[in-house]
């Protein structure tokens, strides 16, 4: 069997892609993008009538919606270990974290770098791009202070929490009035441990060099 997944540069697909490269298991990526202006293929427009990615194709299904995608992938990979089991104290935070990304700290990104889906009038998305900078602080902060002095964010166990917060750092922006990564130091000193992983130097090779010479 082999995972399709749509995908595009600077997107939550990035995020799976990484998952998909640490199970090991043999998918196909196609290119879409997460431009407006631009047409999105009709495929992915019937599975995912939104236009977002990332979207999964597997055995004739389909699925969207990030966190979905990652409960999913490890739990059809437990061999992985990317999850704690159900059986688990661990799995309720596991759940929880995840939904949280989500729901919280992508809401936050999406007041920022989206406002017209959150304002009435051109004149108001100011204020919504305003409100999601200072959602983003917030959101952050609650993630950083649940880390405490855990190696990894669910505690001495690497998991696919890990990954996804990595793919939303690479969102914070400072020129947009995002905060600054530094800000946050447990969640910093997570995103740095993951970022030298095999998968996410491959999947995210380009965003690496262009911070490497953004810091140069």
């Amino acid at each position: 069997m082999v995972y399709k997944l749509y995908y595009a540069l600077g997107s939550a697909s990035m995020g799976v892609r990484v998952l998909l490269e640490e199970i090991g298991t043999p998918y196909e990526l196609i290119q879409t993008t997460i431009n407006r202006t631009e047409d999105r293929p009709r495929e992915q427009m019937m599975l995912n009538p939104n236009g977002w990615v990332p979207v999964l194709l597997w055995d004739n299904r389909a699925m969207y919606e990030c966190a979905a995608i990652t409960i999913f992938l490890c739990d059809r990979h437990p061999e992985a270990g990317l999850a704690p089991e159900v059986t688990t104290h661990e799995r309720g935070l596991f759940l929880q974290t995840l939904v949280y990304f989500s729901n919280s700290v992508q809401n936050a990104f999406q007041l920022n770098y989206y406002p017209d889906r959150f304002a009435d009038t051109p004149a108001s998305e100011p204020s919504a791009q305003q409100r999601g900078n200072r959602r983003l602080r917030e959101t952050w902060s609650i993630i950083d202070d649940q880390i405490g002095d855990n190696i990894w964010v669910l505690g001495d166990r690497f998991s696919a929490t890990d990954i996804y917060l990595f793919m939303l750092t690479t969102w914070l922006d400072p020129s947009r009035g995002h905060p600054h990564i530094s800000e946050f130091p447990n969640v910093k000193r997570i995103a740095d441990a993951v970022m030298i992983r095999p998968s996410v130097q491959h999947v995210y090779a380009q965003w690496i060099s262009d911070q490497s010479e953004t810091q140069a």
